[in-house]
C-alpha cells in the first residue's frame, strides 16, 4: 500500500520532468522560423547581446519576445489555449470578438487624447495647401459597428459611431463626407465583411463604391456590368491570425471583373514595376490572399486608364481602398494612390505637380483612428 501511494506521489512529478524535458530537447533541436503563416507576421529573432542592452533591459525584453516566437509547437499551443476558452464560454481574444455565424470582429479601440485632433488638424492644413483640389472623405465603419448583431453578448458597441460622429463634424467644410453607413447597413444581411478578416469584401466595396458615385456625380456601374469570380474559397485572414480562433471557415474573395474591359498599365512607382492588371494573382498562394488586390500597400500606385475625360484622382488611403480602387477605372484617366505609411514626399506637392482635381481620403475608422501616418499629410 505505501508503495502504491508512493507511485502515486512521484508519477506526477516524473511526469512533468519528462514534459520539460522533452519540450526543452525540441526547442533547442528546432531551428528558428522568420515568419509565421498562421500568425501572418515575422517572428523575433535572438537578439545580439551587448551589456548596454543588458544594463537597459532591452536585451532581456528581447529575449523574452525571442523565446515566445520560437517555442516549440507554438501554433498548437495557441490553438489550445483559445479553444480553451471557448469551452469556458469567452469570447474575446487578443482584441477580437468570436461572433455569431463564424464571425471574428476586430474590437474598436478609441485613439489617446489628443490624437484624433491632431490627425484633424493635418487634414485642416492639407486642405488649406491645396485649394483647387476637391475633396471627399469615406470613413468606412467597420463590422464592429455594422454587424451589431453579430457580436457576442456584453460586448462593447457603440464607441466606433460616436467617433464617426466626430471626424464628420471636424472635417474641414471644404472636403465632403462621404457617409457609407447607412449604404452598408441596408445590405447587411449580406456578406459586406469577411468572417476572418478585418477588410470589407467586394460586395461591401461595391456598396460603398454606388455610394460615391452619388456624391460624385458618376454615373455607376451596375452589378451585371461584372463577371463576378471567385478567386479563391480558403482564405483566413488577419483576424484569423490575430485572434488564434482556428475552428472557423474559411472566406471567399470574389473579383468584380467587367464585362467589357479597356486597357489600362499600374506603375509601381518606387519599385519601377508595371503591369497591365490591378490583380496579383500570384498572391493567392500566399497566406495574406487579401494582397491579390493591388498587389498589397505601396507608397504610391499610378493607374493611366483608357478614359479620356482628363478627369485625375488622388486616392489616400489604407488596405481597404486596394479592393474599392478597381470601381473607379471606368471614371478616371489616371488615379493615384497613395499610402502614407510608405509615402514620404510632399503630398501638396504632388497634387500640384501632376495637376490633379479630385481626392478621396478613403480608411476604415479602426486605422483612421490608429495610424499615426495620417498627421503627415500637410507635410
Amino acid at each position: 500500500m505505501d508503495k502504491f501511494e508512493n507511485f502515486n506521489k512521484k508519477t506526477p512529478a516524473v511526469l512533468l520532468l519528462l514534459f520539460i524535458g522533452v519540450m526543452l530537447a525540441l526547442n533547442l533541436a528546432a531551428p528558428d522560423r522568420t515568419f509565421s503563416d498562421s500568425e501572418n507576421r515575422m517572428l523575433k529573432q535572438l537578439p545580439h547581446f551587448t551589456f548596454e542592452s543588458l544594463l537597459s533591459g532591452a536585451f532581456t525584453s528581447d529575449f523574452e519576445a525571442y523565446v515566445s516566437d520560437q517555442f516549440a509547437l507554438r501554433d498548437l499551443w495557441i490553438g489550445a489555449k483559445t479553444d480553451a476558452d471557448r469551452a469556458m464560454g469567452k469570447k474575446e481574444s487578443n482584441g477580437v470578438y468570436l461572433g455569431k455565424d463564424g464571425y471574428l470582429i476586430q474590437k474598436f479601440v478609441p485613439p489617446a487624447e489628443g490624437d484624433l485632433e491632431a490627425k484633424m488638424q493635418a487634414i485642416h492644413a492639407f486642405d488649406q495647401a491645396t485649394p483647387g483640389l476637391r475633396k471627399y472623405a469615406m470613413i468606412v465603419p467597420t463590422a464592429a459597428a455594422v454587424l451589431q448583431d453579430k457580436l457576442p453578448k456584453y460586448a462593447e458597441t457603440g464607441a466606433e459611431e460616436d467617433y464617426l460622429g466626430m471626424i464628420r463634424q471636424m472635417m474641414p467644410p471644404g472636403i465632403r463626407f462621404v457617409d457609407v453607413f447607412p449604404a452598408l447597413y441596408a445590405v447587411r444581411e449580406q456578406p459586406i465583411f469577411y468572417r476572418t478578416d478585418h477588410h470589407w469584401t467586394t460586395k461591401g466595396a461595391y456598396a460603398a463604391y454606388l455610394e460615391l458615385c452619388k456624391h460624385m456625380g458618376l454615373n455607376a456601374q451596375k452589378e451585371e456590368d461584372f463577371h463576378i469570380r471567385q478567386a479563391t474559397g480558403t482564405f483566413f485572414g488577419s483576424l484569423y491570425s490575430k485572434s488564434g480562433y482556428r475552428h472557423v471557415q474559411p472566406d471567399s474573395i470574389q473579383l468584380y471583373l467587367p464585362k467589357h474591359p479597356e486597357a489600362y498599365t499600374v506603375s509601381y512607382v518606387d519599385e519601377g514595376r508595371t503591369t497591365d492588371s490591378l490583380y496579383a494573382m500570384d498572391q493567392l498562394r500566399k497566406k495574406d490572399k487579401y494582397a491579390v488586390f493591388l498587389n498589397g500597400n505601396h507608397a504610391l500606385v499610378r493607374i493611366q486608364t483608357g478614359q479620356k475625360n482628363g478627369r485625375k484622382l488622388l486616392v489616400v488611403k489604407d488596405s481597404y481602398a486596394n479592393s474599392f480602387v478597381p470601381f473607379l477605372l471606368m471614371h478616371f484617366g489616371e488615379i493615384d494612390v497613395v499610402d502614407l505609411r510608405y509615402y514620404e514626399d510632399d503630398l501638396a506637392a504632388l497634387v500640384k505637380e501632376r495637376g490633379i482635381r479630385e481626392m478621396l481620403l478613403l480608411y476604415n475608422a479602426i486605422t483612421f483612428c490608429e495610424d499615426p501616418s495620417i498627421k503627415h499629410i500637410s507635410e
